[in-house]
């Protein structure tokens, strides 16, 4: 068998180079002390020579892991796949690798702030959609590195976020304007590890309601468990049995909406002709369904969390309590129409009339 072939160091890159080791130092840390000319030989002959830089190494002379991490409830969901595939193509132009810690359980989420690995791991942490305690936010707080929150709004953190408020507050509007008045609202309980956003839509479809001059009616607000056609049935036959049915069902998140859409199909009750839906996502099922809905951009977020753990990391000047706020949007579709006409109410040529 012919010998093990031994690594090439930076002295032998410094020898091909034609000059010293620090120099060499200075220049895979990407330090501006060392000129373009010495730069490029000292890059050439790192490639002639396969050499690469190991991070443990590299840590000790920089201070700095080259790991950027991310803490998530699920990776089971559109929206958290939507923001770490826009997040690991940034990182890896930057040179950085991406670690996801995955609270899939009660028990991972204790071992993980008992032990907080990304303490010694990472050089930032982003969190993305997490229900924190004050105890957890505290200790994320003294992990010694920028920790960033994604999907949702942290005072005195930095965070990139939509306003839910502002989505679900144009998205209810919409259905006003279209002219309905009985608008139920079907909330989402049970979200792995987040309500943040859940209530924030509540608070947006109330508003509008209360600037429209119509009364809340608690009745018209039902919970469903997420992902669960079952639950979305039942929510569903509440509102058909009230005295006074919705004419417009805003859900929460677009699975649900799709789950009331095969329901009300199932029970042949024409959408949008008897009952408008609404969603909020956006989500690729949205657009197979035809599905009106308020749109928000995962990647977006993604990125731009992303791209705010890349500065407060290279600048510890810059500043650690910026909020970055992304726009939402209504797309209107094939399931938002007038409300129906009441019974009687039809033109000469037995077309009802819309009220």
């Amino acid at each position: 068998m012919p010998p093990a072939q031994r690594h090439p160091t930076m002295a032998d890159v410094a020898e091909r180079a034609g000059v010293s080791t620090s120099t060499v130092s200075r220049t895979l840390r990407g330090l501006s002390t060392v000129s373009p000319e010495v730069r490029a030989r000292v890059e050439q002959a790192a490639r002639e020579l396969n050499f690469a830089v190991s991070r443990q190494a590299a840590s000790l002379v920089t201070g700095r892991t080259g790991t950027m991490a991310v803490l998530v409830p699920t990776l089971n969901s559109w929206f958290m796949g939507a923001a770490l595939s826009s997040l690991a193509p940034l990182l890896r132009a930057a040179g950085m690798e991406l670690n996801v810690y995955v609270m899939a359980d009660l028990a991972a989420r204790t071992a993980f702030f008992e032990r907080l690995p990304a303490r010694r791991n990472a050089d930032a942490l982003l969190v993305f959609s997490f229900d924190l305690t004050d105890e957890e936010t505290a200790r994320l707080d003294n992990l010694g590195m920028p920790v960033i929150y994604g999907s949702q709004h942290v005072d005195g953190r930095p965070s990139v976020y939509v306003d839910d408020v502002v989505g679900a507050l144009h998205g209810t509007r919409n259905l006003i304007n279209f002219g309905h008045r009985r608008i139920a609202f079907i909330q989402t309980i049970g979200a792995s590890g987040f309500s943040f956003s859940s209530n924030e839509r509540l608070l947006g479809y109330q508003q509008a309601l209360t600037e429209a001059g119509i009364p809340l009616d608690d009745d018209l607000v039902v919970a469903t468990l997420a992902s669960d056609k079952r639950g979305t049935a039942e929510a569903l036959g509440k509102l058909l049995s009230l005295r006074e049915p919705p004419t417009a069902i805003f859900a929460e998140q677009d699975e649900v909406a799709v789950a009331t859409l095969w329901t009300l199909r199932k029970m042949q009750i024409s959408v949008p002709a008897r009952i408008s839906l609404l969603g909020f996502d956006d989500q690729p099922m949205a657009d197979w369904f035809d599905l009106s809905t308020v749109a928000q951009s995962p990647s977006d977020i993604g990125r731009e969390a992303g791209e705010l753990a890349l500065a407060l990391i290279n600048d510890p000047d810059a500043d650690h309590e910026k909020h970055v706020i992304l726009p939402t949007h209504v797309i209107p579709r094939a399931t938002t129409a007038p409300p129906p006409a009441p019974q009687g109410e039809q033109n000469n040529s037995g077309e009802q009339l819309h009220g």
